[in-house]
């Protein structure tokens, strides 16, 4: 029973702690259109109601130029049905605001050149205060007086935060759709590989990239790169993140050029050679078209590094980019049996797991490595984001989207992961003549892990490692089947591939 208090008392202290986002919307004197800023404020102090036009509009008292820490700072006349709008600093919120409300003053918007952090303070303070506090960002605070001037009014409320933004459906669908048409493709790939193998034709062969096929070293290896690169990013963030953007332009550029080429070799013209050269590419004097198309992969991709923090349409060429790059890997990476398929998910399960729940308890700022990096630091000085991922655009109106999570995220290791899985279970249902039941069960599994992310995401309102729901879900479908089939040791060692490789 005392663990149970403990644990509420807790979540209590953090939430007073963390704070609440809201909105300041600004408009001109007497007009109801403006814009909406966000603010971060403690509910202790004051509720803000939840429908904007429940608020009260009162004018903005602009006083950035002091911090308001002493009587003397009090213009003449005070805060009259006003709310004062002054610089973060010298003193604590509760003088600050203590020193507004007894000036008038309906509100206080402390300008914050730093991190937004809540306005805390004590039970006794809490119940001496009854008007609103909010910090607002300073580069907010430099719009407000360019959009509006001096004779601004503002109104502060918080609308209720929805369940699940109707982005999560965009997301869901491009993640199981990659992991669905790259499990596929992948499979087919392989069979086809092997089939003009058996045929003594390697023309078709050469035009495909080779696969690499993953050993338990190369498992090893990886995660204790990804668990370094995790924690080197972490600490230097804006050093390295250029090179990541880099790595990801470089890396889409290929993952879109293998996606399209099958397309454009179907293209019946543009099939002549260019003449002989020493250029790196060129001088195995490819087709025409396959030149274009090379110019213009990397065309796509210098265009997303040029604008990629252009918010309102660069997530669109991320998110393409992004989704190529996943197929190239799914068709271009095999884990040969289900035991590796097993060691690379749980492994990876695992370094998930400890990155967004355990990571908190080291970190000064009590935040999860994972979730920091995905999101980028707040504090980060480039304000660059990593590319690694999906994103969309919130699509309800939400105090996030004007916050610090304007986007919905799911990283290219929750489609990549499972995938791998996905792609080993179409090929052994070719080589088994299993009408794909392990590849259509295994794509049904990660579609259901992914709503179960989503729900938990709901409930918990915080970052979730989405492996934590799709590796359980994916290898114990993919288990039950061959259980249920009988095929439980070929499929553990791949050996169906070696079995029926004369049925081809």
């Amino acid at each position: 029973m005392r663990d149970l208090s403990a644990l509420i008392f807790g979540a209590i202290l953090v939430k007073q702690v963390l704070g609440e986002y809201g909105m300041a919307h600004v408009s001109e004197r007497g007009k109801s259109k403006g814009k909406d800023y966000c603010i971060l404020f403690n509910s202790q102090w004051a509720h803000l109601p939840q429908d904007l036009n429940k608020a009260s509009r009162l004018q903005i008292h602009d006083l950035t130029a002091s911090v308001l820490c002493s009587p003397s700072e009090v213009p003449a006349g005070g805060f009259p049905n006003r709310i004062p709008m002054v610089l973060r600093g010298n003193c604590t919120f509760y003088e600050k605001v203590r020193l507004a409300q007894i000036n008038g003053a309906k509100g206080l918007l402390i300008v914050s050149k730093d991190r937004l952090t809540p306005p805390a303070g004590n039970r006794t303070q809490y119940e001496e205060i009854d008007i609103p506090v909010a910090l607002l960002s300073f580069t907010d605070m430099l719009d407000i007086s360019k959009t509006f001037g001096k004779g601004g009014e503002v109104a502060l409320y918080a609308p209720n935060e929805p369940v699940l933004d109707y982005n999560m459906v965009i997301i869901f669908l491009m993640a199981v759709g990659t992991v669905a048409i790259g499990g596929y493709w992948a499979g087919s790939r392989d069979i086809k590989k092997r089939y003009m193998k058996h045929k003594r034709d390697d023309s078709a062969e050469k035009q495909d990239e080779e696969t690499v096929d993953v050993t338990p070293i190369m498992i090893c290896v990886f995660v204790g790169m990804c668990c370094s690169m995790l924690v080197m990013l972490y600490y230097f963030y804006d050093h390295l993140v250029y090179m990541i953007i880099g790595i990801f332009c470089l890396a889409a550029s290929i993952g879109l050029y293998s996606c399209l080429s099958p397309f454009v070799r179907r293209i019946p013209f543009g099939k002549c050679r260019i003449p002989e050269n020493n250029l790196p590419y060129c001088h195995k004097r490819p087709q025409l078209r396959m030149l274009l198309l090379c110019m213009f992969c990397v065309a796509v991709s210098v265009i997303w590094g040029v604008f990629r923090n252009e918010d309102q349409w660069a997530w669109v060429l991320q998110d393409t980019l992004g989704i190529a790059f996943c197929l190239y890997m799914l068709k271009t990476i095999r884990l040969p049996t289900f035991k590796a398929c097993t060691l690379l998910l749980t492994v990876l399960f695992v370094y998930d797991v400890f990155f967004v729940f355990i990571t908190p308890f080291f970190t000064k700022s009590g935040e999860s490595i994972m979730v920091e990096v995905a999101a980028g630091p707040s504090d980060s000085s480039t304000h660059e984001k990593l590319p690694m991922v999906l994103k969309v655009p919130r699509l309800n109106s939400s105090p996030l989207a004007l916050c610090d999570r304007p986007f919905s995220l799911l990283g290219f290791g929750d489609i990549l992961v499972p995938g791998l899985l996905v792609a080993y279970c179409h090929r052994f249902d070719i080589q088994m003549q299993s009408s794909r039941i392990y590849f259509v069960a295994c794509t049904i599994a990660y579609g259901v892990g992914l709503l179960i992310t989503f729900v938990a995401l709901a409930l918990m309102q915080m970052g979730q490692p989405a492996l934590l729901y799709l590796v359980p879900c994916t290898l114990l479908t993919s288990l039950a089947v061959a259980l249920w089939r009988r095929e439980l040791h070929m499929f553990w060692t791949g050996s169906g591939f070696v079995v029926n490789t004369s049925l081809i």
